[in-house]
């Protein structure tokens, strides 16, 4: 079985947010970075689903050269090796622009399953990964918690609403967006860190892919992004006892919108 598992990399929780010169997004000078969570918990699925069938872990990346280190990561806890998708044209993707590139790369591999996270902490637009089924025309599925084998199929359990979960069996090649939280994530050893030395990292540009930059252009952008403003103010109700009480009601079913 060969899984390609996408990997991006966003700024840490924790990282201090300030808004760019040109008040589109966030600046990147000062952030720090990590795997995304529902990718993080996508490599994990991999690498138990090649411990139980056998077959190859390929990490796969698009971004600058500081996407390298979540490679590294994936390599050291078990992928057999990595790709790394680095163009110029690649810069300020949109969802479709990143379907796009990671769809010819692993067109151009070859796989059983392509996995991706839910969605990205950063954008969380959870638009990738159907969008490059869509472009392969193959079978996804979404909100997966659980990935079963089972002779040239899969069977996998997916999250629905209010605590319930349905069953999906598929053939394979598919992809699917893999749910955060669905196993417990290993870390890496001094012995796959020291491994992971020794393992390829393939870079790929578009022109490698076959991919015209035309093909690229993003479908939405971002014009505008606002901190959100922190305000507090206090008001006194006066009057007798049901006089506030009839007031509190209406500012809570206006104003607060709790009713």
């Amino acid at each position: 079985m060969k899984i390609i598992v996408c990997l991006k990399q966003v700024p840490k929780a924790d990282s201090i947010l300030r808004i760019n010169e040109e008040g589109t997004w966030i600046q990147d000078r000062d952030l720090t970075y990590e795997i995304n969570e529902s990718d993080a918990y996508g490599l994990e699925a991999a690498l138990q689903l090649k411990e139980k069938h056998g077959g190859e872990v390929v990490a796969l990346s698009l971004g600058p050269a500081r996407v390298q280190s979540v490679i590294k990561e994936a390599l050291a806890r078990g992928a057999d090796r990595g790709i790394h998708l680095e163009d110029p044209a690649f810069d300020k993707l949109d969802a479709f622009g990143v379907a796009t590139a990671i769809a010819a790369a692993a067109k151009a591999e070859g796989f059983d399953l392509l996995l991706t996270g839910l969605q990205s902490d950063d954008f969380g637009f959870a638009q990738t990964g159907v969008i490059a089924a869509e472009l392969l025309g193959l079978p996804h599925a979404t909100i997966v918690m659980d990935v079963e084998s089972q002779d040239g199929s899969i069977r996998v359990k997916r999250e629905l609403e209010s605590g319930f979960f349905q069953w999906v069996s598929m053939p394979s090649p598919a992809v699917l967006t893999i749910q955060s939280g669905i196993n417990t994530l290993r870390y890496a050893t001094l012995k796959g860190i020291m491994a992971a030395k020794k393992k390829e990292i393939k870079k790929l540009g578009a022109a490698a892919l076959g991919v015209d930059p035309a093909q690229l252009t993003p479908k939405m952008e971002f014009r505008s992004v606002h901190l959100p403003v922190k305000n507090k103010q206090t008001q006194f109700i006066e009057g007798s006892p049901s006089e506030v009480a009839a007031k509190l009601i209406e500012k809570l079913k206006n104003e607060a919108r709790v009713f």
